[in-house]
């Protein structure tokens, strides 16, 4: 599998995924980012949206919580819950 240089990967069965539709990171909005302690989430520059650069979640669901469109939704795995 090989990716052109730059390109941005959003990880399919990621902890946190992004509705893209309700995002609003490309208006200014870095809410989630800017609340994540583990920094996992960034703004893809070709869509200008919101996504989980790599998988280091701690469930600690500020970014769900705190998004002012809901566009964040972290799935907390059956044994942490």
């Amino acid at each position: 599998m090989s990716f052109a240089p730059g390109s941005v990967i959003q990880i399919t069965d990621a902890a946190v995924t992004v509705d893209l539709e309700r995002c609003i990171a490309h208006k200014g909005c870095t809410v989630c980012i800017d609340v994540c302690p583990m920094d996992v989430l960034a703004i893809n520059p070709d869509t200008g949206k919101a996504y989980m650069k790599h998988d280091e979640c701690w469930y600690c669901l500020p970014c769900q919580k705190d998004c002012p469109t809901g566009a964040i939704q972290v799935a907390i795995p059956y044994l942490v819950r």
